[in-house]
Parts: structure tokens; sequence; C-alpha cells
């Protein structure tokens, strides 16, 4: 599988805004772009690019991917089955993207960043329903259990990403979380005021509907 492997700080100064791509240090003053808010290259502080109709479309559907970590042939397939599905398409294309194992796994606090939770589920360190899932794309159904396996229940990553999320934001009302046995519950598909992802979608779906 194509594995993105430049430098993930450089993604977000790139779009303007924090996609939250290297958990904690995010948080932290080493943020870098915190200290560097201006567009990455030699000539990112005095650039200015005029953005066409066409440059917003593409910086928005690279947002979404940045975000959740999804490469261009998966994403496109998304919205394939998002255009196929009932409903609003750009709302049900997040609607597949929130409901993957690993950003549920990374809403509920069980992991620092989105790339934290797919190295534990591909570890194997999540049942879904009681039956251990390796997959981060996975998609995750409402009433779905997911779990830390008992025999995972000590692994740093987890316990620190718990520890760290107890006193930063709750867990979105689409989902539960009991920290007491280490899982929780997809309750509902997630609605559009749910996503916390500052994202036009509209603009996505134009851009693959020419």
């Amino acid at each position: 599988m194509a594995v993105y492997h430049d430098s993930k700080c450089r993604r977000c100064r790139r779009e303007g805004m924090k996609l939250f791509l290297k958990g904690e240090r995010c948080f932290s003053e080493k943020c870098a772009f915190e200290r560097r808010g201006y567009p990455p290259g030699e000539h990112g502080q005095g650039r200015r690019i005029k953005v066409t109709g066409y440059g917003l479309q593409l910086r928005e559907k690279q947002k979404a991917r940045a975000y959740y970590g999804v490469l261009e042939r998966q994403f496109r397939k998304y919205f394939s089955d998002a255009e196929a599905s009932k409903g609003v398409t750009g709302e049900v294309l997040l609607q597949i993207l929130e409901t993957r194992l690993d950003n549920v796994v990374f809403r509920m606090g069980l992991a620092l960043s989105r790339a934290a939770a797919r190295q534990l589920v591909r570890h194997r360190h999540f049942a879904v329903n009681g039956r251990v899932v390796d997959i981060p794309s996975y998609s995750v159904r409402p009433g779905d259990v997911i779990s830390v396996r008992e025999a995972s229940r000590q692994v740093p990553a987890i316990a620190q990403a718990l520890e760290k999320a107890k006193g930063r934001s709750s867990v979105p009302d689409w989902l539960s979380l009991d920290a007491e046995s280490f899982s929780g519950r997809l309750l509902q598909k997630p609605s559009r005021d749910g996503v916390s992802l500052p994202v036009q979608e509209q603009l996505i779906v134009e851009l693959y509907s020419k």
C-alpha cells in the first residue's frame, strides 16, 4: 500500500490550518504551524497566489485527504460510494470517512492521532463486536462496539491517549466511551454538525463531478 512520507507539518502549512496530524505535538509550542504559519517553500512568506475556482475545489479535497490520511485512489472510491448512496453526496462522503475504524478510535480518545490509531489497529489492539479487526479502513456501523483487547490495555500509547483526552475535548455525541472498560459504541452516523473538519464538501463534489 502506498504511504505518504513527506513532512506532515508541511501539509498543515500548505492548507493554512491545523490538521492535527502529529498528535500531542500539535497542541504544544513545538507545532510548526504555530511557529511558521505561512506556506512551505523558499518563497512561502511572500508568495501571493491567485486562486481559481478549480484551485479552491482542489484545496478542499486535498485538505480532507490529509485530515483523514487517505490516498487519492481510496478517496475517489469513497466519493463513488457516496454518490451511489441515498442522501446528500458531500455529507455521505464525510460520514464514510468519519466511520472508518482508525478515525473512530481517534475520536474516542484511544489514540493521540489518526496515524497512531492506524498503527494500533494494524497491530491488532482493537476488536469490533468482540472480533479482532486489523483493517484501519474497516467501516464501523451504528451499534458496533469498539474495544481495546484485554491483552492490549497496558499499551503505553493507548493509556497515554486516554490520559491526555481527559482534559481536552469530549467524545462526539455520535459516539460513546466507557474509559473504565476500554470500550465505546458508535451510536449513529454523524450529522454534518458532528464533523469538526472545516471543509466545504460541496466543492469536493463539484471537483469530482466535472
